[in-house]
């Protein structure tokens, strides 16, 4: 398997050139150079994530030196659940995804894990040490930090937007030290997002320093996530004997491009429908054929706050021609208001809390037409735990929101953040500091 450039397909990398240099020389990102064929035959709803992640992701490590390795990196990224929960309350089928069981309560625990996992074994081939640069909305930095903190051999920046992640995200982003620093952007995500892809068109920056990226441009934080959309379908096709449509919560289209993936390969998933808050790039797009990147919107789901979304490309790769995308995938737009609202009742229906970013996706599939619902079985993906956004989910449930142990032990740990502009010069003075070393 092969990976080339959205912007240039001749730049052809393996997979494991595609993971370490993160984005593709021309400023692309990598992608498939084809889809492997669908598959015929699927393990068992049921089966735990380490075991399914091999089958599953075996034709995309193919004739890889990470081949080899696949069954062990997946056994210690996959090493919590992700369970289904059927949903109360509402007479169609719906399951809620809870991919928020891991280390910092958000999905993208997944994607980190398994990526620090790869970039471990090539480390033991004889790769070099690198700077792992990522800009963050909210849920990712934190990920990538536990995922790498205390690795030799690993440097770890993390940029986020100041003011613009809850302070619960802060706080796990800036609590860890050691080879990890926190940096906190005067901007928005779209400048942080900005100034990484900025820092990797810098050929002797990505030389100087092993630049790298933990961000879902790295198709290395894809991958994995394609194992949980294929969790979900195959428990939903043996519970129902039919395919699973997915509402995914969306900012950076990281998942939503992960769950086209899996239904290009084969898997039992049918509609995807996108929740987007108040930044409405993509539902514009979806709409009216036109794309137009923009500011980004501060909402109360904060880690979906993006006005340009990378992953886009990747999308567009898939499904090219005018109007192709919107055959393939559906998307709306919810307002804070919404998202409220979302909370409030869906707390009271079922006494579940969802996170804001979850309440989005509740809402956007109980906005879907009654005969779209009742097609099929749904799965709402729920992608961080409330406790996480305290200040916005206790005053609307009336009670306090305990914080899942892991969380709660990052939340005891003290906070170390260095502030810097918009700008590439205070980043290039940030990553000189100090180069990484095994």
């Amino acid at each position: 398997m092969k990976y080339a450039s959205t912007r240039d397909p001749s730049l052809a990398a393996s997979l494991s050139r595609a993971l370490t240099e993160g984005l593709a020389p021309d400023g692309g990102l990598y992608l498939p150079q084809s889809m492997p064929a669908p598959g015929a035959h699927w393990p068992p709803g049921g089966t735990p994530l380490g075991e399914l992640a091999p089958p599953v992701l075996a034709p995309f490590f193919a004739d890889d030196a990470l081949a080899r390795s696949l069954a062990a990196i997946s056994v210690e990224a996959f090493d919590f659940p992700a369970p289904l929960r059927a949903w109360q309350g509402v007479p169609e089928r719906l399951s809620l995804f809870e991919l928020f069981h891991g280390p910092t309560a958000a999905f993208k625990d997944f994607g980190a894990r398994f990526l620090a996992a790869c970039f471990a074994r090539l480390q033991a081939t004889g790769e070099p040490g690198c700077t792992v640069l990522v800009a963050t909305s909210g849920d990712t930095g934190g990920a990538v930090a536990a995922a790498f903190h205390g690795r030799p051999g690993f440097r770890v920046v993390l940029l986020y937007p100041e003011g613009r992640v809850s302070p619960v995200q802060e706080h796990q982003l800036c609590c860890w030290g050691s080879n990890v620093q926190s940096l906190a952007v005067r901007g928005s995500f779209d400048d942080c997002q900005r100034l990484v892809k900025q820092a990797f068109a810098r050929a002797d920056l990505r030389e100087a320093c092993g630049l790298t990226s933990a961000n879902s441009i790295n198709v290395g934080r894809l991958l994995p996530q394609l194992v949980l959309f294929a969790s979900a379908a195959l428990e939903v096709r043996d519970a129902d004997g039919g395919p699973a449509n997915f509402v995914i919560p969306s900012g950076n289209l990281g998942l939503a491009t992960a769950c086209c993936w899996a239904r290009e390969i084969g898997l039992p998933i049918g509609d995807i429908v996108l929740a987007h808050n108040a930044n409405r790039t993509v539902p514009d797009f979806l709409a009216d054929g036109r794309w137009r990147p923009r500011a980004s919107v501060a909402t109360l789901a904060s880690a979906m706050d993006v006005g340009d979304p990378s992953n886009m490309e990747r999308l567009m790769a898939l499904y090219p021609g005018p109007g192709a995308l919107s055959t393939r995938l559906r998307a709306t737009s919810i307002d804070d208001a919404t998202i409220r609202a979302s909370i409030g009742a869906e707390f009271a229906r079922t006494g579940f809390v969802p996170c804001p970013h979850t309440a989005a996706g509740l809402a956007t599939y109980r906005q879907l037409p009654e005969a779209d619902r009742r097609r099929g079985h749904w799965v709402v993906a729920a992608t961080a735990h409330a406790a996480k956004f305290p200040e916005i989910v206790e005053p609307l449930v009336g009670r306090h929101v305990e914080p899942p142990p892991q969380l709660a032990t990052l939340l005891g740990r003290p906070m170390r953040k260095q502030r810097i502009g918009a700008g590439l010069d205070e980043l290039l003075a940030v990553l000189a500091e100090a180069a990484c070393t095994p």
